[in-house]
């Protein structure tokens, strides 16, 4: 196997930047899934998708968009009606998630094109808010739900993954502008990156 280099390399900086005066108020980190696949249902298969999903991943998964559950193996989300991105800590879930027949929807295998990356911390709404026309409060973005969204040309998925945690997904592509201009969002909060 060969190792994938980071598109994050050469921004990718340790340590604390920004304004500490209140202390950190985010960390910012990269997160290395073994795979990343988004499963589609066809109409009216939804539930069935659903229920293959529990079968692979043990995960209770309500039905609608924005839904979505997490272990310490797996996490999924609805991001659109009868869609999902899944996540697993392993390598070769496409292969595993032979539970899917292709009579339930589709299943893309996008290890390849994202990139993860996780803001946690007592300011991570605030810094979300900053790039994302979303009301990142906990009661209105409960823990395991999820959302796809746009920052100007930036496609990213979010899943709260923690009171104060979200998990980015975003184009590996723009994952170097995206890291910056997240830095920069970070910086009146003072953030640590690891």
């Amino acid at each position: 196997m060969v190792e994938q280099l980071s598109p994050l390399a050469a921004v990718f900086r340790p340590g604390s930047h920004g304004n500490f005066v209140d202390g950190v108020g985010v960390t910012l980190s990269e997160m290395a899934p073994g795979s990343i696949v988004q499963l589609a249902a066809w109409p009216g298969e939804e539930k069935k998708l659903i229920a293959a999903i529990t079968s692979l991943t043990g995960l209770k998964l309500a039905d609608g968009a924005g839904a979505g559950a997490a272990s310490e193996r797996h996490t999924v989300f609805g991001f659109a009606p009868g869609k999902f991105l899944l996540t697993d800590t392993a390598e070769g879930l496409v292969s595993a998630a032979g539970v899917v027949t292709p009579a339930m929807g589709t299943i893309t295998d996008l290890s390849h094109g994202r990139t993860a990356i996780r803001v946690a911390g007592p300011r991570s709404e605030w810094v979300l808010a900053k790039l994302f026309a979303v009301d990142f409060s906990l009661v209105a973005f409960p823990q395991g739900s999820g959302i796809s969204t746009a920052h100007h040309d930036i496609f990213a998925q979010i899943q709260r993954s923690g009171p104060d945690r979200f998990d980015l997904y975003v184009f590996r592509s723009f994952a170097r502008s995206f890291w910056k201009m997240l830095c920069h969002a970070s910086d009146e909060v003072g953030y640590e990156v690891r």
